[in-house]
């Protein structure tokens, strides 16, 4: 602070009768905070004492501020405190006051950076402590110095602008601090640019630290990055300082068009392949590497009208590579000469320089290689019928050879055929069959057959080509439908509108449109057949059977006649076996009728009457062996085991019986067999049987064959039913026992034979009377 504004604040002081110390003045000014005003008008009660300032980094120390009194009491007799924030509060010991004489100190160095001003009270007390004056506040105001340097707030600004930017176009900005006062010039701060080199291309604003560009001439191709120094200044630019640095990178435009670095390239091609590269092209581009305005893109203008090249940049030098994308054809074409363009990715910039080269020839000469055959329809389709019979032609699957320069023959061969159906010719690629396909052979799929056929040439080294040939089998309507078998039991109600009535079903083994829907009818070769039946379609395969009029109870047979919906149409007749039966209210057989629905297993009369021949024929031999065997008993001392007593026949009987199972093991005397001399009754009347239901009958009238086939089945119920009912005879389920093998016989094995001591007197001479197989025994033990 300069002498004349110390004395002016000296004379400030006085007038209002304070003084005030500032550094400098010899001696601090005496205060008199309580001292009161006259009484001509309003009374203070105190005096308003005004801030006294202080300059911060005062080194002078301890250093006398100011003193103030109190006119209550004499010198001496008053004590003199002062309280707050740099005496007895944070930062403490900063100021102190003498008690007796109320001089204030300033005891260590102030920053105003840190603290700015300090408020006080002071406090005036008498020798015992009474308080003498109201406390009065002192400011002490620090005063700044510029002991601050600015500061940029970042050590390097950085800033991006197009090349060819107008002047004035902004870059970016550079700022700047100081910790001193803003309201003095401390604080002051102003830019500028130390060092860019040559030329200046940027200027700084010295008040905001804009950088902006000031005239033309920025080229990324010759300076790409640009470092400035920088300078913040303040007092106004002439006190303290502080650098910084600013990096400036020049962004790329397309301003400079690629070129060729060749006008004409030689290269060659080998034909018949595709996919392979043939050469490149080089070019040249000052714009940054790799950004759209550095990236080529190549363009084949003339030359090439079948589109068989094609032009690839690469990434990574720029260059375009040519490839073939088309098979070439040497016998048609020997020589290409293209014309080929570059430029870039991005447009060029309007006031960008055209290119001088940016244009070249390529030729390209084709190479004459052995080509592979080709097949003139690939693949190749054609169709046979189903079962079509071995030696069938199929198709010529012929091929050509490209190499027109050269003579080459071609052979044909099966790549492929998983069912060895097929033959090919070998010379000219004739393919016919050589067996039938099977219809059920899995590699049919959806109706095709696949197969691969090759080509070769007899060139060094040999080509070949792949054709597939695909067959479709068509289908052939070569199978009549076959009824389905109808639900067990097979059985309808004799009342025409009693009972659900029979579902009909059929199948067909021909896939559609040779199946389904079906038309069922009765036989129109018996046309009694539609006056007591009746058929309602229910779809294309299902029917219900029903009967017309009241039909008698038993087995029905009705022969129905199928068709197909193929063209031709395929027809059966199938026979099919029903039940009639008496049927309840809720239409089901009654249980008094069970008996008559045996025909339910679809059994015809033909196949019954056969069944019961053959079980009659089979009870005939049993009997006839029986009687046989009887009337060739010989007596003990010649028969076949001599002093054995038990009857040999029964091991020509007791074979396979089958009979009721365990249940029905005592149906008849099985001795009776094993014992012929039993059979005879004794005289009187016949043994009567406990099972019999009616108890003893009258003798029955011997009964008359049937004529008609239609009363075999009466013929055989009455029959079973006569027999069952007589006592003295077997019950008629006995038929069914027949070929019993038993526990064992009582006989002698007929190994005992040869362990007999007496063999050599054995008679065996009458084995041969018992067939062709017991006459080799008969050689090999009877007399010579």
């Amino acid at each position: 602070m300069d002498a004349a504004l110390l004395l002016a604040l000296g004379l400030l002081a006085q007038s209002l009768g304070l003084c005030v110390g500032v550094p400098g003045l010899h001696r601090p000014t005496t205060l008199y905070p309580w001292r009161r005003a006259p009484a001509l008008g309003r009374v203070r009660r105190a005096w308003v004492i005004p801030p006294i300032s202080v300059s911060e980094n005062h080194k002078r120390l301890p250093y006398p501020l100011v003193q103030i009194k109190s006119d209550k009491q004499q010198l001496g007799s008053v004590i003199y405190s002062i309280q707050g924030p740099g005496v007895d509060e944070e930062p403490r010991g900063v100021f102190s006051i003498d008690k007796f004489t109320g001089r204030v100190f300033l005891n260590a160095m102030l920053d105003r950076e840190k603290t700015d001003r300090f408020r006080l009270r002071a406090f005036a007390l008498d020798l015992g402590g009474s308080t003498l004056e109201d406390p009065t506040d002192l400011e002490i105001v620090v005063v700044d110095q510029n002991d601050n340097r600015p500061t940029f707030q970042q050590e390097v600004f950085t800033g991006r602008v197009v090349e060819g930017a107008v002047p004035g176009t902004y870059v970016t900005r550079a700022e700047a601090t100081d910790a001193d006062d803003p309201e003095t010039d401390n604080a002051a701060l102003r830019y500028s640019i130390l060092e860019q080199g040559s030329p200046e291309l940027f200027s700084i604003d010295e008040h905001t630290g804009e950088i902006r560009t000031v005239q033309v001439g920025l080229d990324r191709e010759v300076v790409a990055v640009y470092n400035l120094t920088l300078q913040v200044a303040d007092m106004s630019g002439d006190g303290l300082t502080a650098t910084a640095s600013a990096v400036i990178s020049v962004d790329d435009i397309n301003d400079n068009a690629p070129e060729f670095t060749r006008d004409e390239s030689f290269m060659e091609a080998a034909e018949a392949v595709s996919g392979v590269d043939v050469g490149r092209l080089e070019v040249e581009d000052r714009d940054l590497p790799g950004s759209p305005n550095w990236a080529a893109k190549f363009t084949i203008l003339e030359g090439d009208p079948d589109g068989q090249f094609t032009i690839r940049t690469d990434p990574k030098t720029n260059a375009g590579v040519l490839s073939v994308v088309k098979p070439l054809d040497y016998e048609s074409r020997q020589l290409y000469e293209l014309k080929v363009s570059v430029q870039n990715e991005a447009p060029l910039q309007a006031a960008a320089p055209r290119a001088q080269q940016g244009q070249a020839r390529v030729i390209v000469r084709v190479q004459d290689t052995n080509e592979a055959p080709v097949f003139q329809e690939n693949p190749l389709r054609t169709s046979l019928a189903e079962g079509t019979p071995p030696g069938t032609p199929v198709a010529t699957f012929s091929a050509r050879d490209p190499d027109t320069q050269q003579l080459q023959r071609l052979s044909y061969s099966k790549d492929y055929d998983p069912e060895d159906w097929l033959q090919v010719d070998g010379a000219t690629g004739r393919i016919q069959t050589q067996r039938v396909l099977r219809p059920a052979s899995p590699f049919l799929k959806d109706g095709w057959y696949r197969a691969i056929i090759l080509a070769c040439d007899d060139a060094s080294p040999p080509r070949t080509a792949t054709g597939t040939l695909s067959i479709e089998i068509l289908e052939v309507n070569d199978h009549a439908p076959v009824l389905a078998p109808p639900p067990l039991p097979s059985s309808l109600c004799s009342e025409p509108h009693q009972g659900p009535g029979l579902l009909l079903g059929a199948t067909d083994e021909d896939l559609p449109p040779h199946g389904a829907p079906f038309h069922f009818q009765l036989s129109p070769r018996f046309p009694e057949l539609g006056q007591n039946w009746s058929l309602s379609q229910i779809n294309g395969t299902h029917v219900h059977l029903r009967p017309r009029l009241r039909l008698t109870e038993g087995p029905h047979a009705l022969r129905l006649l199928l068709r197909d919906s193929g063209r031709p149409p395929q027809q059966r007749e199938q026979l099919l076996n029903v039940t009639v039966c008496r049927c309840g209210p809720d239409g089901t057989c009654l249980p008094g009728t069970a008996a008559l629905r045996a025909g339910h297993a679809g059994l015809s009369l033909a196949a019954l009457l056969t069944v019961l021949a053959s079980a009659a024929a089979l009870l005939l031999l049993v009997l006839l062996m029986v009687l046989r065997t009887r009337c060739r008993q010989r007596s003990q001392d010649k028969g076949l085991m001599h002093g054995l007593q038990d009857d040999l026949r029964d091991n020509i009987l007791n074979y396979d019986e089958q009979g009721g199972g365990e249940e029905d093991q005592d149906a008849y005397d099985i001795n009776q067999l094993r014992h012929p001399t039993k059979l005879t009754a004794p005289p009187g009347r016949p043994p009567l049987r406990r099972d019999t239901p009616y108890g003893r009958l009258p003798p029955q009238p011997p009964r008359v064959l049937p004529t008609s086939p239609a009363d075999i089945s009466d013929f055989i119920s009455d029959g079973l039913e006569a027999a069952d009912s007589d006592p003295s005879v077997p019950p008629y389920d006995t038929a069914l026992i027949y070929d019993y093998e038993g526990d064992g016989s009582v006989a002698g094995t007929l190994s005992s034979i040869l362990s007999s001591l007496g063999d050599e007197d054995q008679d065996y001479d009458y084995l041969r009377d018992w067939g062709p197989r017991f006459a080799r025994l008969a050689d090999m033990y009877g007399h010579p």
